[in-house]
Protein backbone atom coordinates (compact mmCIF):
# COMPACT_ATOMS: atom_id res chain seq x y z
CA UNK A 1 0.00 0.00 0.00
CA UNK A 2 1.50 3.31 -1.08
CA UNK A 3 1.61 6.44 1.05
CA UNK A 4 -0.96 8.08 -1.23
CA UNK A 5 -3.42 5.27 -0.54
CA UNK A 6 -2.88 4.97 3.20
CA UNK A 7 -4.99 7.93 4.30
CA UNK A 8 -8.22 6.11 3.43
CA UNK A 9 -7.18 3.32 5.78
CA UNK A 10 -5.86 5.50 8.61
CA UNK A 11 -7.69 6.36 11.83
CA UNK A 12 -9.40 9.67 12.48
CA UNK A 13 -12.24 11.18 14.50
CA UNK A 14 -15.65 11.92 13.02
CA UNK A 15 -16.99 14.40 15.51
CA UNK A 16 -16.69 12.74 18.89
CA UNK A 17 -16.44 9.24 17.39
CA UNK A 18 -12.97 7.75 16.90
CA UNK A 19 -12.82 5.51 13.83
CA UNK A 20 -10.18 3.01 12.74
CA UNK A 21 -10.34 3.94 9.04
CA UNK A 22 -12.17 6.30 6.69
CA UNK A 23 -14.41 3.70 5.02
CA UNK A 24 -17.99 3.97 6.24
CA UNK A 25 -20.79 1.50 5.63
CA UNK A 26 -23.73 3.44 4.21
CA UNK A 27 -27.28 2.77 5.43
CA UNK A 28 -28.78 -0.20 3.57
CA UNK A 29 -32.43 -1.19 3.89
CA UNK A 30 -32.60 -4.99 3.84
CA UNK A 31 -36.14 -5.62 5.23
CA UNK A 32 -35.13 -8.37 7.65
CA UNK A 33 -37.06 -7.18 10.74
CA UNK A 34 -40.55 -8.36 11.71
CA UNK A 35 -43.66 -6.26 11.24
CA UNK A 36 -43.28 -4.89 14.78
CA UNK A 37 -39.91 -3.46 13.74
CA UNK A 38 -37.91 -5.92 15.85
CA UNK A 39 -34.71 -7.20 14.25
CA UNK A 40 -33.96 -10.90 13.82
CA UNK A 41 -30.90 -12.75 15.08
CA UNK A 42 -29.61 -12.79 11.50
CA UNK A 43 -28.99 -9.05 11.80
CA UNK A 44 -26.57 -9.60 14.70
CA UNK A 45 -24.28 -11.65 12.45
CA UNK A 46 -24.82 -9.35 9.44
CA UNK A 47 -23.58 -6.27 11.25
CA UNK A 48 -20.85 -8.13 13.15
CA UNK A 49 -19.37 -9.35 9.85
CA UNK A 50 -19.05 -5.74 8.65
CA UNK A 51 -17.53 -4.29 11.84
CA UNK A 52 -14.19 -3.61 10.11
CA UNK A 53 -15.80 -0.51 8.57
CA UNK A 54 -14.53 2.61 10.27
CA UNK A 55 -18.14 3.51 10.95
CA UNK A 56 -21.31 1.56 10.29
CA UNK A 57 -24.36 3.72 9.64
CA UNK A 58 -27.31 1.46 10.35
CA UNK A 59 -30.08 0.86 7.89
CA UNK A 60 -32.78 3.55 8.07
CA UNK A 61 -34.67 2.93 11.32
CA UNK A 62 -38.20 4.12 12.03
CA UNK A 63 -38.61 6.61 14.87
CA UNK A 64 -42.29 5.71 15.27
CA UNK A 65 -45.07 3.59 13.78
CA UNK A 66 -46.18 6.70 11.89
CA UNK A 67 -42.70 7.05 10.39
CA UNK A 68 -42.72 3.63 8.72
CA UNK A 69 -43.11 3.39 4.95
CA UNK A 70 -41.90 -0.10 4.04
CA UNK A 71 -42.68 -3.56 5.38
CA UNK A 72 -40.13 -5.38 7.56
CA UNK A 73 -38.02 -2.33 8.40
CA UNK A 74 -36.70 -1.97 11.97
CA UNK A 75 -37.74 0.59 14.54
CA UNK A 76 -36.05 2.27 17.50
CA UNK A 77 -38.96 3.34 19.70
CA UNK A 78 -40.05 0.26 21.70
CA UNK A 79 -38.34 -1.75 24.44
CA UNK A 80 -38.35 -4.85 22.22
CA UNK A 81 -36.67 -2.98 19.38
CA UNK A 82 -34.07 -1.55 21.76
CA UNK A 83 -33.27 -5.03 23.08
CA UNK A 84 -32.82 -6.39 19.55
CA UNK A 85 -30.54 -3.52 18.54
CA UNK A 86 -28.54 -3.96 21.77
CA UNK A 87 -27.54 -7.44 20.66
CA UNK A 88 -26.35 -5.95 17.38
CA UNK A 89 -24.35 -3.07 18.87
CA UNK A 90 -22.75 -5.42 21.41
CA UNK A 91 -21.64 -7.72 18.58
CA UNK A 92 -20.22 -4.82 16.55
CA UNK A 93 -18.32 -3.46 19.54
CA UNK A 94 -16.97 -6.90 20.44
CA UNK A 95 -15.57 -7.06 16.89
CA UNK A 96 -13.92 -3.66 17.29
CA UNK A 97 -16.39 -1.60 15.27
CA UNK A 98 -18.42 1.59 15.70
CA UNK A 99 -22.07 1.98 14.74
CA UNK A 100 -24.57 4.84 14.63
CA UNK A 101 -28.33 4.57 14.19
CA UNK A 102 -29.95 6.36 11.27
CA UNK A 103 -33.23 7.91 12.47
CA UNK A 104 -35.98 7.80 9.82
CA UNK A 105 -39.45 9.16 9.22
CA UNK A 106 -40.67 8.58 5.67
CA UNK A 107 -43.43 11.20 5.65
CA UNK A 108 -45.54 10.87 2.50
CA UNK A 109 -43.66 7.74 1.35
CA UNK A 110 -46.04 5.45 3.24
CA UNK A 111 -49.34 3.62 2.87
CA UNK A 112 -52.49 3.42 4.95
CA UNK A 113 -51.90 -0.32 5.49
CA UNK A 114 -48.70 0.49 7.40
CA UNK A 115 -50.28 3.17 9.59
CA UNK A 116 -52.11 2.61 12.88
CA UNK A 117 -55.84 2.39 12.25
CA UNK A 118 -55.36 2.84 8.51
CA UNK A 119 -54.59 6.53 8.94
CA UNK A 120 -53.23 8.64 6.09
CA UNK A 121 -49.46 9.22 6.05
CA UNK A 122 -48.31 12.69 7.09
CA UNK A 123 -46.35 15.23 5.08
CA UNK A 124 -45.68 18.97 4.93
CA UNK A 125 -48.38 19.26 2.25
CA UNK A 126 -51.03 16.97 0.81
CA UNK A 127 -49.11 15.93 -2.32
CA UNK A 128 -49.12 12.23 -3.20
CA UNK A 129 -45.79 10.60 -3.93
CA UNK A 130 -45.08 8.50 -6.99
CA UNK A 131 -42.87 5.40 -7.24
CA UNK A 132 -43.84 2.29 -5.25
CA UNK A 133 -43.27 1.02 -1.73
CA UNK A 134 -43.15 -2.55 -0.43
CA UNK A 135 -46.08 -3.68 1.70
CA UNK A 136 -46.60 -6.79 3.80
CA UNK A 137 -49.42 -8.45 1.82
CA UNK A 138 -50.11 -6.27 -1.20
CA UNK A 139 -46.58 -6.33 -2.61
CA UNK A 140 -45.55 -3.08 -4.29
CA UNK A 141 -48.07 -0.23 -4.26
CA UNK A 142 -48.08 3.52 -4.79
CA UNK A 143 -47.89 5.50 -1.52
CA UNK A 144 -51.22 6.72 -0.20
CA UNK A 145 -52.36 10.32 -0.39
CA UNK A 146 -50.89 12.04 2.70
CA UNK A 147 -52.46 14.70 4.86
CA UNK A 148 -50.68 17.92 5.71
CA UNK A 149 -49.42 18.12 9.29
CA UNK A 150 -51.06 20.71 11.50
CA UNK A 151 -48.58 23.24 12.87
CA UNK A 152 -49.08 22.06 16.44
CA UNK A 153 -48.31 18.45 15.47
CA UNK A 154 -44.72 19.17 14.48
CA UNK A 155 -43.57 19.43 18.10
CA UNK A 156 -44.90 15.89 18.61
CA UNK A 157 -42.70 14.56 15.80
CA UNK A 158 -39.68 16.45 17.15
CA UNK A 159 -40.33 14.63 20.44
CA UNK A 160 -40.55 11.31 18.55
CA UNK A 161 -37.04 11.99 17.21
CA UNK A 162 -35.78 12.86 20.69
CA UNK A 163 -37.34 9.68 22.10
CA UNK A 164 -35.81 7.56 19.33
CA UNK A 165 -32.42 9.16 19.99
CA UNK A 166 -32.69 8.16 23.65
CA UNK A 167 -33.71 4.64 22.63
CA UNK A 168 -30.64 4.48 20.37
CA UNK A 169 -28.49 5.50 23.32
CA UNK A 170 -30.11 2.81 25.46
CA UNK A 171 -29.43 0.30 22.66
CA UNK A 172 -25.69 0.98 22.84
CA UNK A 173 -25.08 2.87 19.61
CA UNK A 174 -22.10 5.23 19.33
CA UNK A 175 -24.24 8.06 17.97
CA UNK A 176 -27.09 8.77 15.58
CA UNK A 177 -27.57 10.07 12.05
CA UNK A 178 -30.70 12.08 11.25
CA UNK A 179 -32.04 11.05 7.84
CA UNK A 180 -32.89 14.29 6.03
CA UNK A 181 -32.21 12.92 2.55
CA UNK A 182 -33.79 10.92 -0.27
CA UNK A 183 -37.10 12.78 -0.28
CA UNK A 184 -38.34 11.51 3.09
CA UNK A 185 -40.11 13.67 5.69
CA UNK A 186 -37.39 16.16 6.61
CA UNK A 187 -36.32 16.54 2.99
CA UNK A 188 -39.98 17.03 2.05
CA UNK A 189 -40.03 20.05 4.37
CA UNK A 190 -36.72 21.38 3.01
CA UNK A 191 -37.78 21.33 -0.69
CA UNK A 192 -40.19 23.96 -1.95
CA UNK A 193 -41.45 21.38 -4.46
CA UNK A 194 -43.08 19.34 -1.68
CA UNK A 195 -43.56 22.05 0.96
CA UNK A 196 -46.41 24.42 0.08
CA UNK A 197 -47.06 25.50 3.67
CA UNK A 198 -47.87 29.07 4.66
CA UNK A 199 -47.06 28.79 8.38
CA UNK A 200 -43.65 29.15 10.07
CA UNK A 201 -42.53 25.84 8.49
CA UNK A 202 -43.12 26.89 4.87
CA UNK A 203 -42.20 29.59 2.40
CA UNK A 204 -38.68 31.07 2.71
CA UNK A 205 -35.70 28.81 3.27
CA UNK A 206 -35.43 29.88 6.91
CA UNK A 207 -38.88 28.41 7.51
CA UNK A 208 -38.51 25.28 5.39
CA UNK A 209 -35.33 24.30 7.27
CA UNK A 210 -36.80 25.09 10.70
CA UNK A 211 -38.15 21.56 11.29
CA UNK A 212 -34.88 19.66 10.56
CA UNK A 213 -32.96 22.13 12.73
CA UNK A 214 -35.45 21.60 15.57
CA UNK A 215 -35.05 17.84 15.15
CA UNK A 216 -31.25 17.96 15.23
CA UNK A 217 -31.31 20.24 18.27
CA UNK A 218 -33.59 17.80 20.12
CA UNK A 219 -31.46 14.79 19.18
CA UNK A 220 -28.26 16.61 20.22
CA UNK A 221 -29.82 17.27 23.63
CA UNK A 222 -29.66 13.50 24.17
CA UNK A 223 -26.29 12.71 22.58
CA UNK A 224 -24.29 15.90 22.46
CA UNK A 225 -23.80 17.46 19.04
CA UNK A 226 -20.50 15.68 18.39
CA UNK A 227 -22.24 12.29 18.18
CA UNK A 228 -24.98 13.46 15.82
CA UNK A 229 -24.71 13.44 12.01
CA UNK A 230 -27.18 14.38 9.32
CA UNK A 231 -27.66 13.03 5.80
CA UNK A 232 -28.62 15.20 2.82
CA UNK A 233 -29.22 14.52 -0.88
CA UNK A 234 -29.61 17.88 -2.63
CA UNK A 235 -30.02 16.52 -6.17
CA UNK A 236 -31.79 13.19 -5.61
CA UNK A 237 -35.21 13.03 -7.24
CA UNK A 238 -35.87 9.31 -7.69
CA UNK A 239 -37.56 8.55 -4.39
CA UNK A 240 -41.27 9.19 -4.72
CA UNK A 241 -40.82 10.98 -8.04
CA UNK A 242 -39.93 14.10 -6.06
CA UNK A 243 -38.95 17.28 -7.91
CA UNK A 244 -35.81 19.13 -6.85
CA UNK A 245 -35.98 22.33 -4.85
CA UNK A 246 -36.16 25.39 -7.09
CA UNK A 247 -32.77 26.57 -5.75
CA UNK A 248 -30.88 23.50 -4.51
CA UNK A 249 -27.56 25.26 -3.88
CA UNK A 250 -29.09 28.22 -2.05
CA UNK A 251 -31.33 26.02 0.07
CA UNK A 252 -28.81 23.36 1.05
CA UNK A 253 -25.89 25.77 1.52
CA UNK A 254 -28.04 27.72 3.96
CA UNK A 255 -29.01 24.56 5.83
CA UNK A 256 -25.41 23.29 5.96
CA UNK A 257 -24.27 26.60 7.42
CA UNK A 258 -26.94 26.46 10.13
CA UNK A 259 -26.05 22.84 10.95
CA UNK A 260 -22.38 23.81 11.23
CA UNK A 261 -23.27 26.40 13.86
CA UNK A 262 -24.72 23.58 15.97
CA UNK A 263 -21.37 21.75 15.98
CA UNK A 264 -22.68 18.48 14.57
CA UNK A 265 -20.32 15.54 14.34
CA UNK A 266 -20.61 15.20 10.57
CA UNK A 267 -22.56 15.90 7.40
CA UNK A 268 -23.19 12.90 5.13
CA UNK A 269 -24.12 13.65 1.51
CA UNK A 270 -25.47 11.57 -1.36
CA UNK A 271 -23.54 13.14 -4.20
CA UNK A 272 -25.98 12.59 -7.01
CA UNK A 273 -28.95 10.38 -7.73
CA UNK A 274 -29.57 7.59 -5.24
CA UNK A 275 -28.60 4.26 -6.83
CA UNK A 276 -27.14 6.21 -9.76
CA UNK A 277 -23.70 7.34 -10.84
CA UNK A 278 -21.69 9.81 -8.83
CA UNK A 279 -22.74 13.29 -9.95
CA UNK A 280 -20.45 15.52 -7.91
CA UNK A 281 -19.95 17.70 -10.98
CA UNK A 282 -23.63 18.68 -11.00
CA UNK A 283 -23.61 20.36 -7.59
CA UNK A 284 -20.90 22.14 -5.60
CA UNK A 285 -20.46 19.64 -2.79
CA UNK A 286 -17.09 21.15 -1.89
CA UNK A 287 -18.85 24.43 -1.14
CA UNK A 288 -21.50 22.54 0.84
CA UNK A 289 -18.71 20.97 2.91
CA UNK A 290 -17.15 24.38 3.43
CA UNK A 291 -20.48 25.91 4.47
CA UNK A 292 -20.90 23.16 7.07
CA UNK A 293 -17.32 23.53 8.26
CA UNK A 294 -17.12 20.16 10.03
CA UNK A 295 -16.44 16.53 9.13
CA UNK A 296 -17.90 15.36 5.82
CA UNK A 297 -18.82 11.86 4.63
CA UNK A 298 -19.13 11.51 0.85
CA UNK A 299 -21.38 8.88 -0.70
CA UNK A 300 -22.73 7.70 -4.05
CA UNK A 301 -21.10 5.17 -6.38
CA UNK A 302 -17.54 5.74 -5.19
CA UNK A 303 -14.94 3.22 -6.26
CA UNK A 304 -11.58 2.61 -4.62
CA UNK A 305 -9.60 5.25 -6.49
CA UNK A 306 -12.33 7.87 -6.18
CA UNK A 307 -12.40 7.27 -2.42
CA UNK A 308 -8.62 7.54 -2.11
CA UNK A 309 -8.66 10.79 -4.09
CA UNK A 310 -11.57 12.26 -2.12
CA UNK A 311 -9.86 11.69 1.22
CA UNK A 312 -6.36 12.66 0.07
CA UNK A 313 -7.64 15.91 -1.45
CA UNK A 314 -9.57 16.89 1.67
CA UNK A 315 -12.90 16.74 -0.14
CA UNK A 316 -14.12 14.12 2.34
CA UNK A 317 -13.12 12.88 5.78
CA UNK A 318 -14.75 9.50 5.12
CA UNK A 319 -16.32 7.80 2.12
CA UNK A 320 -19.44 5.68 2.58
CA UNK A 321 -19.98 2.56 0.46
CA UNK A 322 -23.42 0.99 0.21
CA UNK A 323 -24.09 -1.89 -2.17
CA UNK A 324 -20.46 -3.16 -2.16
CA UNK A 325 -20.87 -3.90 1.56
CA UNK A 326 -23.80 -6.23 0.84
CA UNK A 327 -21.68 -8.87 -0.88
CA UNK A 328 -18.30 -7.94 0.64
CA UNK A 329 -18.47 -8.04 4.44
CA UNK A 330 -14.69 -7.55 4.42
CA UNK A 331 -14.88 -4.58 2.04
CA UNK A 332 -12.23 -2.57 3.90
CA UNK A 333 -9.67 -5.34 3.49
CA UNK A 334 -10.58 -5.84 -0.15
CA UNK A 335 -10.11 -2.13 -0.79
CA UNK A 336 -6.83 -2.16 1.11
CA UNK A 337 -5.49 -5.03 -1.01
CA UNK A 338 -7.14 -3.74 -4.20
CA UNK A 339 -8.74 -7.18 -4.43
CA UNK A 340 -11.74 -8.02 -6.65
CA UNK A 341 -15.19 -7.38 -5.21
CA UNK A 342 -17.82 -10.09 -5.07
CA UNK A 343 -21.06 -9.52 -6.96
CA UNK A 344 -24.31 -9.30 -5.01
CA UNK A 345 -27.47 -11.29 -5.67
CA UNK A 346 -30.08 -8.56 -6.22
CA UNK A 347 -32.94 -10.99 -5.69
CA UNK A 348 -32.01 -11.24 -2.00
CA UNK A 349 -31.59 -7.52 -1.28
CA UNK A 350 -34.97 -7.20 0.46
CA UNK A 351 -36.62 -9.68 2.78
CA UNK A 352 -35.80 -13.29 3.56
CA UNK A 353 -33.35 -14.84 5.98
CA UNK A 354 -29.63 -15.59 5.96
CA UNK A 355 -29.42 -16.18 2.20
CA UNK A 356 -27.83 -13.20 0.51
CA UNK A 357 -27.48 -11.58 3.92
CA UNK A 358 -24.90 -13.35 6.07
CA UNK A 359 -23.53 -16.00 3.69
CA UNK A 360 -21.10 -13.97 1.54
CA UNK A 361 -17.50 -15.20 1.92
CA UNK A 362 -14.47 -13.19 2.96
CA UNK A 363 -10.99 -13.21 1.45
CA UNK A 364 -8.54 -15.91 2.41
CA UNK A 365 -5.17 -15.03 3.89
Amino acid sequence: MSTSESLLFSPTAIGAIDVANRVAMAPLTRSRADMDGVHSEHAVEYYRQRASAGLIISEATNISREGRGYAYTPGIYSTEQVAAWRRITDAVHAAGGKIVCQLWHVGRMSHVSLQAGGAAPVAPSAIQAGEQIFLESEGFERPSMPRALETEEIARIVEDYRHAAQCAKDAGFDGVEVHAANCYLLDQFIRDSTNLRTDQYGGPVENRTRFPIEVVTAVASVWGAGRVGLRLSPITRAVGDTPLDSDPEGTYFYLAEQLGKLGLGYLHCVEGQTRGDNAAGQFDFKRLHAAFGGKYIANNSYDRQMAIDAVNSGHADMVAFGRPFISNPDLVERLRRNAPLAEADHSTFYGGGAGGYTDYPVLGN
